[in-house]
């Protein structure tokens, strides 16, 4: 389909232009654009497919950049950037020095907040209203746009709270369409549920009386209706809630029927909207798939296993716990502060949970992790997925602070699996009994191994493992980044180096270091982690303690955030790819 509309817009000055009747085409258009580009270049699809009327709708009626549009979360604002001079770009999209996949400040002045994560629209526009107001602009708008699955987030009501107590001019708009990533959950979603039906008697409802002036819920696929809402809203004063009604994946059957494999689909044809199928025959398992099955396993043999995560079973394959035992198992929607605090209590009464959260999403529950969980000595089990890099979700999302953060945490126990057999074998230790918290990191995507349904073993907590032999230099790795280093020393004769793999992060192995430092001139150590305050941080530290004269050099992500690119460009970029790894042991040859 030509794109006889969209290919006239560079911004929404030149939307506005536009006469009311010929936006429904332009709806049109920007879907197949998106589907276009998406099915090829692969990323987020359903989200911003279900957002169009809106998208186009609030670039028409509000004076944007100079109001301030706030998206929640970003997954959705494709639309929002093709209409705001990056469409020649879009093609770009999550690839390295293109655009990020998620509304970024830097990028452009219509992102007006970065938002990887959820539930932040709220305080964050609900910020800016009150910045107008003390600045004395009383006519700047400021639209919050969330989903009905980030808005049963705390931090979502923390800001709704706030706002109605104020005369901020804040517009929320509640994109309510069940789902998120996953289908949505809780008591809000059933009450949403009611509101949409009809079921709830108006006067009962929890927006206006939190001093909302609550509007809908209205059709968010009616351009008509939608603008005409916006136009009334825009003349209101103080806060204001829309509440809006649409369909994830619009305009694409597939991704209608099936929103949770389409969330983001990979490829897929663009006329049929049939997924093009990749050969899994010969290939290692995904280390999602290796926990999900590896504790479905445990959970049959140890009936205090529980499982918990906060909005992803699917992506984390908590799923497999969920369906095999759906007593055992919670998703308790996008809440981690609440996953964290209610695996605490759980373990407080002697459960075991595991407590499956992308290590991005830890960060957003650390005081709890702390507070509740490490004071007490809970043993509580994290299951760190999407730790280390990425990939094309960039830098909100990359997992590679959780070293550092959890290592300053008296009883924490860090470990990090070099493949999927010893990931199976730590998550049956930490059932076996701890006396206190145990965070397990792995990456996203695929292992190494073709076989790793063995019969467990027990990890030692002292063990490390010694996987080449040398009398020069030492390369000491932690996690999965150290089948680079395997990798590396395959392809050089030298002779001179040693491999240890440090399977346990904290605590730290000091008999075993000592020996290492008496034997090595130099040791370099690789993580998957930040530097600063890293694996390789506390290494350096012991060894300049005891043995000065030895050389340490660390290797890891430097003191910089990782932009988008796939995650063999951001190895590269952080100089922990095999061929950066390989130069280093040459220089010994």
């Amino acid at each position: 389909m030509p794109n006889k509309v969209l290919s006239k817009i560079n911004s929404p000055t030149e939307l506005r232009e536009l006469p009311e009747s010929t936006l429904s085409s332009l709806a049109g258009e920007l879907r197949q654009f998106i589907i276009d580009v998406v099915s090829v270049k692969e990323g987020h699809l359903g989200a911003s497919l279900g957002v169009m009327e809106l998208t186009i709708a609030l670039h028409y009626v509000f004076n944007t950049p100079y109001d301030k549009l706030v998206w929640d979360v970003g997954h959705q604002a494709y639309g929002h950037k093709i209409l705001t001079g990056r469409r020649d770009v879009f093609e770009t999209n999550r690839r390295k020095n293109g655009l990020s996949g998620f509304p970024k400040r830097d990028e452009s002045e219509y992102d007006t907040f970065g938002v990887g994560h959820s539930s932040t629209s709220i305080s964050a526009a609900l910020g800016m209203a009150l910045a107008a107001q003390i600045q004395g602009d009383f006519d700047r708008q400021h639209i919050a746009v969330i989903g009905d699955a980030s808005i049963a987030s705390g931090m979502a009501f923390e800001g709704l709270n706030h706002a109605g107590v104020t005369s901020a001019n804040l517009l929320v708009i509640l994109n309510d369409n069940a789902i998120g990533i996953d289908p949505s959950v809780g008591a809000l979603k059933q009450y949403l549920t009611a509101v949409k039906s009809g079921r709830n008697h108006r006067d009962n409802n929890m927006i206006k009386s939190l001093n909302f002036d609550y509007s809908g819920p209205i059709d968010g696929h009616d351009l008509p209706a939608l603008i005409a809402e916006l136009r009334r809203l825009k003349e209101i004063k103080g806060p204001r809630f829309l509440h809006l009604i649409t369909t994830k994946g619009k305009g694409l059957k597939q991704a209608e029927e099936d929103q949770v494999r389409y969330h983001a689909p990979g490829k897929f044809d663009r006329v049929t909207g049939e997924l093009i199928s990749t050969n899994d025959i010969g290939l290692a398992a995904k280390y999602q798939d290796v926990f999900g099955l590896t504790l479905v396993e445990l959970a049959r043999q140890n009936p205090k296993i529980i499982g918990i995560t906060p909005a992803m079973p699917t992506g984390s394959s908590m799923k497999f716990m969920m369906d095999a035992f759906p007593d055992r198992a919670f998703d308790v929607g996008i809440a981690e502060q609440h996953a964290v605090t209610l695996a605490a209590g759980m373990a407080a009464e002697g459960l075991m949970p595991y407590c499956a959260i992308y290590s991005t999403f830890l960060q957003r529950a650390y005081d709890q992790v702390i507070h509740d969980v490490a004071l007490q000595k809970l043993p509580v089990i994290f299951c760190l997925d999407r730790a280390g890099l990425v990939g094309e979700d960039g830098a909100t999302h990359q997992g590679v602070y959780d070293i550092a953060y959890l290592n300053c945490i008296p009883n924490m126990i860090i470990a990090a699996p070099l493949n999927e057999l010893e990931l199976r074998n730590i998550l049956y230790t930490a059932q076996l009994g701890l006396d206190g918290p145990i965070a397990i990191r792995y990456p996203r995507g695929r292992g190494v191994l073709t076989v790793w349904q063995k019969p467990f073993e027990k990890i030692n907590i002292e063990s490390i493992h010694k996987l080449r032999k040398g009398d020069k230099f030492a390369m000491i790795s932690t996690g999965t980044i150290g089948n680079n280093v395997s990798k590396a020393f395959e392809l050089t004769k030298t002779l001179l180096g040693s491999h240890y793999h440090f399977p346990i992060i904290k605590p730290l192995n000091e008999k075993e270091l000592h020996r290492i430092a008496q034997t090595h001139s130099h040791i370099y150590t690789i993580e998957e982690g930040v530097i600063a305050g890293g694996f390789g941080s506390k290494i350096a530290a012991f060894v300049a303690e005891f043995y000065p004269n030895v050389s340490v050099k660390i290797l890891g992500v430097p003191d910089s955030f990782i932009e988008q690119a796939s995650v063999l460009e951001q190895e590269e970029e952080c100089g922990i790819d095999v061929p950066s790894v390989l130069n280093i042991i040459n220089t010994w040859k």
